[in-house]
């Protein structure tokens, strides 16, 4: 089977593989659509996300759709259309029982931070635990189906928040996962208000429902403007902006995700507003309320804006880079 793997920064090539045979209690998947997220891309042009360093060649690839290939216990015919929940979750730990996500020794695919590592999606086939499997609803395609994983962590943070019907939501940053995040509070009945600093991202941002959009590189976000921000560029200064813009007694949940070093943030408004300031990372199950919100919703496919082959990586990996012309990039098997 056709493979792609990173194997340093700025190398990644396609090779002939053997195709992974399923033990008990596994599936295995032919792989159609593999979503390119900001872990793939700093894998591919730096060669490490954050501490995890690519040390031996790493398929990439955590969001994903495809079809049933094989399944040994019969439970799931071949062609049945799915996607996948990318986690593995490691040992339950007292305090967060309920918090699979959080638990020390779990894994992820695509991802570096485990020895040997994670073998990630952009395979022809994939091997992977029966239970990571989602069955996908006859009214949603296979194609729109790979933004279920991206979609569950935007779920997810705003899960962290509340409910926001009838409220006020900033969203700062309107990439992939920033365009994720205003699909689901927008759902869930908020008013939603995007930034971003170009025209790209924003124009997305209204196509999927944000009622205002703001060019931060010309023009501020209102103080105390918002119940809810949900910061989602990973960029330290928007922490900033975030946390001026929520208003007394508001929430801001970072969903981007910083540098590992310590950098300038200002926090006076978040003590004098008694604001709450909260983390999101990755997911628990909201992967399945992201299946039923993508069935619902086909407009949120439009956030899928390019298709590349494996074998066109290196211009796949750069169009996913160039945010002002892409969405979600995703390559097609």
């Amino acid at each position: 089977m056709k493979s792609l793997l990173i194997e340093k920064a700025l190398a990644a090539a396609v090779h002939d593989v053997e195709v992974p045979e399923p033990r008990e209690g596994q599936v295995r998947l032919r792989v159609e659509y593999v979503g390119i997220c900001g872990s793939d891309l700093h894998y591919y042009f730096e060669g490490a996300n954050g501490a995890f360093v690519v040390r031996e060649p790493l398929v990439p690839g955590h969001e994903l759709s495809g079809r049933v290939d094989l399944d040994p216990s019969g439970a799931l015919a071949p062609g049945t259309p799915v996607t996948v929940h990318p986690a593995r979750f490691g040992t339950p730990r007292e305090g967060i029982e309920d918090d699979p996500h959080l638990w020390p020794g779990g894994s992820y695919l695509g991802s570096a931070s485990t020895w040997p590592h994670t073998q990630g999606a952009a395979s022809e086939y994939l091997v992977v635990e029966a239970d990571m499997v989602r069955v996908l609803p006859d009214d949603l395609p296979v194609r729109r189906a790979v933004l279920a994983e991206p979609l569950a962590v935007a779920l997810h943070a705003l899960g962290k928040a509340g409910p926001v019907e009838g409220l006020e939501v900033l969203v700062t940053g309107s990439g992939p996962i920033g365009l994720m995040a205003v699909a689901a509070a927008v759902a869930a009945g908020a008013r939603v208000t995007a930034t971003d600093v170009l025209s790209g991202p924003l124009d997305r941002a209204a196509s999927l429902g944000a009622s205002a959009t703001i060019d931060v590189s010309v023009d501020a976000v209102e103080p105390n403007a918002y119940a809810v921000v949900l910061e989602c560029s990973g960029v330290p200064v928007s922490i900033s902006t975030a946390l001026k813009a929520v208003r007394p007694g508001g929430t801001v949940v970072q969903v981007g995700m910083l540098p590992d070093d310590p950098r300038p943030v200002n926090l006076a408004p978040f003590i004098s507003k008694e604001a709450r300031y909260l983390g999101a990372f990755r997911f628990r199950d909201e992967i399945d309320q992201a299946v039923a919100l993508l069935a619902a919703n086909p407009g949120i496919e439009s956030a899928l804006t390019h298709e590349f082959a494996v074998t066109d990586a290196a211009d796949a990996f750069a169009t996913a880079r160039d945010s002002q012309r892409s969405g979600k990039v995703v390559f097609a098997l």
